[in-house]
């Protein structure tokens, strides 16, 4: 049997890409850079797409090509160009001090990685044989822990871009465990899902842009001197 057609072969490389996005997730909460944090997150949506394009070549599943095309076009490329776009225009490049620090952050993330794997175990069945029914099972952890990391992201974080970034990241996290445990849910499902978050984060861009404008500068605590 050719390795192209091989199970074990799939399940090696989305082990292999499912791993290197986890690395990119936390190297983007050690990362206060906002251009770099843009790239890192162009290049995880990526490696999500070439994960359902994995499964769905072993699994013959057209409607995951179509969620991995969509991922790949408008996740990796359009929405990083208009964030960096967006970045030259506001002229602020670095994120200001985050709420917590950034060893202390990168720590915790790291214990959120531990707890995602801790909630996958459950999932986890070591007996199973590898085959195309069960690539991308083994990464539900990793989809745990984007999705925690990506929520710490967005409480901790006090730039308005910064914050837009983690949801996105929460939402490849969303992505990764549907396609892990179900092969995707059913297109119109997924494709709703993600035009939502793209929607939210376009509403969000413009927002930070007049939030610019008025206030020269992106640092949401600032609002709440708003308060009566």
């Amino acid at each position: 049997m050719s390795f192209w057609n091989d199970p074990q072969f799939g399940d090696r490389i989305i082990t292999l890409m499912a791993a290197l996005v986890l690395v990119l997730q936390i190297t983007m909460v050690g990362q206060r850079w906002l251009i770099t944090n843009i790239r890192l997150f162009g290049v995880q949506s990526f490696l999500l797409a070439a994960i359902a394009i994995t499964i769905a070549y072993f699994n013959r599943a057209p409607h995951l090509f179509a969620a991995a095309a969509l991922t790949l076009v408008l996740k990796a490329i359009v929405v990083p160009i208009g964030l960096e776009r967006l970045v030259s225009k506001i002229e602020i490049r670095q994120e200001i001090e985050p709420f917590v620090n950034i060893p202390l952050s990168i720590l915790i993330s790291g214990m959120l990685t531990l707890l995602g794997y801790v909630v996958a175990e459950s999932f986890h069945r070591p007996d199973e044989p590898v085959g195309p029914a069960t690539l991308g099972h083994n990464t539900l952890a990793v989809a745990i822990s984007l999705f925690l990391i990506g929520f710490f992201m967005m409480v901790n974080r006090r730039k308005a871009l910064s914050q837009v970034l983690a949801l996105l990241s929460l939402e490849n996290g969303l992505f990764l465990a549907a396609i892990s445990l179900t092969y995707g849910l059913p297109l119109i499902v997924e494709v709703g899902v993600f035009f939502d978050v793209l929607v939210a984060a376009l509403v969000l861009a413009i927002l930070i842009f007049r939030i610019q404008e008025q206030f020269d500068s992106m640092d949401v605590s600032r609002l709440r001197r708003l308060r009566g």
